[in-house]
């Protein structure tokens, strides 16, 4: 009989509880353990720097960095490691940016404990893991590339974020606590944002984004 291999897994999410509960659920399922229960994506980068891991499930919205973040300064200097995003935002908002960043799969918090070990042990294998939506995502991105492409994918991680938020209803105020960046900072990607998708105002943008589908 073939002995499974033992997969050592860290998670990162700054919401103790769900790490907690998501650490007990994972380590009672044979092969899992769990290496480290990570709280912010500073904790979560110095971590995975000096420890062997197999697998880093990293939240998207950690309170110090977004999961892209993260997932790009590891790829600095670790280019193999598996990190799967485990997220409260469905597929369409930030799938394609996570996988594009670095990140090894995404799956959203709302699936099954079985899909999300299955996941796990598919990126630890060394490969992707792509639900069947992120699968069709892509492939509408690839067509979609033929022609111009959509304006959105023009903007930058954090000028994408303002968007998504914006067409939530957040005010800039809101959104600065969330990012937890200056108000200014949040101006400037608002400017920003505006400017390469050729609007004027947020009203524009929250129009664009509920069009296409970009809303929490």
């Amino acid at each position: 009989m073939t002995l499974m291999k033992c997969i050592r897994l860290a998670i990162a999410d700054d919401h103790a509880l769900l790490r907690e509960s998501l650490s007990q659920v994972l380590a009672s399922h044979p092969g899992i353990e769990i290496a480290a229960e990570l709280a912010s994506g500073a904790e979560a980068i110095k971590y995975v720097a000096s420890n062997p891991i197999d697998c880093l499930v990293l939240d998207m919205d950690l309170a110090d960095k977004t999961g892209i973040e993260v997932i790009k300064t590891i790829r600095r200097d670790n280019k193999k490691l598996p990190i799967l995003v485990l997220s409260m935002h469905p597929e369409n908002l930030y799938a394609i940016r996570a996988l594009k960043a670095g990140a090894s799969g995404y799956i959203t918090k709302s699936s099954s404990t079985q899909e999300l070990v299955t996941a796990i042990r598919q990126v630890a294998s060394n490969a992707k893991y792509v639900s069947t939506n992120v699968a069709e995502l892509l492939a509408s991105q690839m067509y979609e590339k033929t022609f111009d492409g959509e304006p959105h994918e023009s903007l930058s991680d954090r000028e994408y974020q303002y968007l998504v938020m914006t067409a939530s209803g957040l005010t800039l105020s809101q959104i600065a606590a969330q990012m937890n960046l200056s108000t200014k900072t949040i101006s400037m990607f608002r400017s920003r944002a505006l400017k390469k998708m050729g609007m004027k105002t947020n009203a524009e943008l929250a129009h664009y984004a509920i069009k296409n589908n970009i809303v929490i």
